[in-house]
């Protein structure tokens, strides 16, 4: 009988796998190297296993995967350890200390950083965790996870100003995007915040992100691609000067 940990695990394997067909880093009937058969060679050590794979992701099957299969998992797609493993943080994501859990006093639960940090950091479980950062706290947002920086430039004017500061959570991935909501939005080493669409392809899958900004008069929606390197945050709460 498969104990209640496994079928834990193997949920959270099957949403981080939705997240990699999303980015496309696995795509199912795929002949160029990313298709179910590779990544059963990678993860299971045969390519002809794609049928446990799929057994994986279903639902109604009782085989699960493995702990040493979801190390690989991790290794090969860069898959957060804790997050899989243990179903702590985010599948891909913005690992910030829990203060609650943590040896180190922090101020709050929110981390305060600059645009340009936020943009460039490699995000990993240590990414944040250095003494040159501060930590916030706003009445009614509770929990970890949450990063703010501060705005700089018009685009997002009125509803988001120059110098305001952001508050964002970071979502799982792009099918829990909510259309004409603000995200921030890095990818490649660059940050942005704007009102988001998606743009699907023929077989549904989200393959770019068009960003719109408040101030439409001075500045043209344009279109990013969705790759390996997006990560998604809601804004879900501005700070504006006095």
């Amino acid at each position: 009988m498969i104990s209640s940990d496994r079928r834990d695990l193997n949920d959270r394997f099957v949403k981080v796998f939705k997240i990699l067909e999303e980015r496309g880093d696995v795509i199912k009937n795929d002949r160029n190297g990313k298709g179910l058969g590779d990544f059963a060679e990678k993860i299971v050590g045969n390519r002809a296993y794609g049928h446990i794979i799929r057994a994986f992701l279903n639902e109604g099957d009782k085989r699960c995967i493995s702990y040493e299969q979801c190390r690989r998992v991790c290794h090969e797609y860069g898959v957060n350890y804790a997050y899989l493993l243990e179903g702590e943080g985010t599948p891909f994501g913005l690992d910030l200390p829990n203060p609650e859990e943590s040896e180190i006093v922090y101020n709050g639960n929110i981390l305060f950083t600059t645009t340009e940090a936020f943009a460039g950091v490699t995000v990993d479980a240590g990414s944040f965790t250095t003494e040159d950062n501060d930590f916030f706290s706003i009445p009614g947002l509770d929990g970890g996870g949450l990063v703010a920086f501060p705005i700089n430039g018009n685009s997002m004017e009125p509803v988001i100003n120059d110098h305001d500061i952001v508050v964002c959570r970071e979502i799982a991935g792009v099918h829990e995007i909510k259309d004409n909501k603000i995200y921030a939005v890095k990818n490649n080493g660059s940050v942005w915040v704007k009102y988001v669409q998606r743009i699907l392809n023929e077989k549904g899958r989200v393959t770019h992100l068009k960003m719109i900004s408040a101030n439409h008069l001075e500045y043209d929606p344009f279109v990013e691609e969705v790759n390996e390197y997006t990560r998604l945050y809601l804004v879900i709460r501005r700070v504006s000067s006095l």
